[in-house]
């Protein structure tokens, strides 16, 4: 083959990769412009929510709603790097080990690195809760007000059950679809439970989305699929 051939060939190729690998990168941007387009419908859904409260899909909501809790996962992700690291130090190294340990650790990376963007979005903006409305009829941001009362924009729960969906796509890239599926369930029940406005938990998601696709790739790329 000669070379404008082979630039031919592999322009095509080199396009399929980077569309591979734009994957997670489309879903993390429709997540945020669906996110940013739902301010306006905020109030309306948060008021239909409340209205629905007592139906079986709100109720399973509230079953479910604390598997995107922040603090159970980084307990969990903690103890599973240190319990290896343990094992590795008494027994040696093995490849599984050495990967669960990184899978582990980038997750923990991914928390710490999401939080501090969440937080500072979180402490800049001042956005009110759907509570606030119900209760005082406030609704909006309140900027630069620095006080963490103000804290529903975006939100923690999507953000951290998103880096969660993304390592365990990365750790069994076959089920890929059911967790990105079950993260979005988790992370719609803050919404559906009006702890959360819509629009702050798809900006929250987005921001999981993210960080950690972002941790893997560029700090553990051995971890990431090449579709991410």
């Amino acid at each position: 083959m000669d070379f404008t051939a082979a630039i031919s060939a592999g322009a095509p190729l080199r396009a399929s990769a980077l569309a591979d690998r734009a994957m997670l990168l489309a879903i993390a941007g429709l997540f945020l412009i669906v996110g940013l387009l739902f301010f306006p419908f905020d109030r309306r859904s948060a008021h239909y929510c409340r209205e629905q409260l007592h139906r079986p899909a709100w109720k399973l909501a509230l079953r479910v709603t604390d598997w995107a809790k922040g603090l159970p996962w980084i307990i969990a992700a903690l103890l599973a790097y240190i319990a290896v690291q343990a094992t590795m130090a008494w027994g040696g190294k093995t490849p599984l080990l050495r990967q669960i340990s990184n899978y582990a650790l980038a997750l923990l990376a991914s928390f710490v690195v999401g939080s501090i963007i969440l937080h500072s979005i979180k402490i800049f903006l001042g956005r009110r809760r759907p509570r606030d409305d119900f209760q005082h009829g406030l609704y909006g941001f309140r900027y630069f007000t620095w006080e963490l009362q103000y804290d529903s924009f975006p939100s923690g729960h999507a953000m951290t059950i998103f880096c969660v969906t993304v390592v365990a796509s990365a750790i069994s890239p076959a089920l890929a679809p059911l967790w990105l599926v079950l993260g979005t369930w988790l992370a719609l029940t803050r919404a559906l439970l009006t702890a959360h406005w819509f629009s702050d938990v798809l900006v929250g998601a987005a921001i999981g989305l993210l960080v950690t696709r972002e941790m893997l790739l560029l700090v553990f790329p051995q971890l990431a699929p090449a579709w991410f």
